[in-house]
């Protein structure tokens, strides 16, 4: 049985490296785009999930929308180079796409992870999907977690929510911070 440290809302998001190409590594939560102060960081499963596919395109087709909001989007993967090349062939996206996330970086994020069925599937162990919310300090104002590829946010109900929360006229608190000692 796996067990997962979860990350909170609330707290500082961890020094998680990625790589974007063979020779330069991405830190999350280090913004590329200058008119971006705020990230939204895309777990997904790889190369091998058409849900995945699904949902990044559909984050391309309002990308935007996030962009006008001040939040940038990177999405990222255990996958190899190979598979995320091979995976760009359907994919549309044009924002960051990191590849290889080791189990101890998992592990670090509290993402669920599951075992490939068979070698068809992929040939390592994989994330499921996951998405972080982070503003310019890194802390955390949003977490999802799912242990399956088809309980994914709707996007234009997180971007709706999230313009709601960038808005300071509405003063909204990170949700799910509270926490009392047991």
């Amino acid at each position: 049985m796996m067990f997962t440290n979860k990350l909170h809302p609330g707290t500082t998001f961890p020094h998680v490296e990625v790589n974007l190409s063979k020779n330069e590594i991405f830190t999350l939560g280090s913004t590329i785009n200058n008119d971006a102060d705020w990230q939204l960081i895309i777990v997904y499963r790889g190369a091998q999930c058409p849900l995945c596919t699904k949902f990044l395109n559909e984050l391309e087709e309002v990308k935007y929308l996030f962009l006008d909001i001040g939040i940038e989007i990177v999405a990222i993967s255990a996958d190899r180079l190979e598979q995320l090349d091979q995976h760009k062939k359907d994919l549309k996206v044009n924002f960051t796409l990191g590849y290889g996330l080791s189990l101890a970086d998992m592990n670090q994020l509290g993402v669920y992870q599951s075992t490939p069925r068979n070698h068809h599937e992929t040939d390592h162990v994989f994330s499921e999907p996951a998405m972080f919310v982070i503003n310019r300090e890194k802390t955390i104002i949003a977490v999802d977690l799912s242990n399956n590829p088809f309980s994914r946010p709707d996007v234009l109900n997180l971007l709706n929510g999230l313009k709601w929360v960038r808005n300071p006229d509405n003063d909204y608190p990170i949700r799910g911070a509270h926490h009392e000692p047991v």
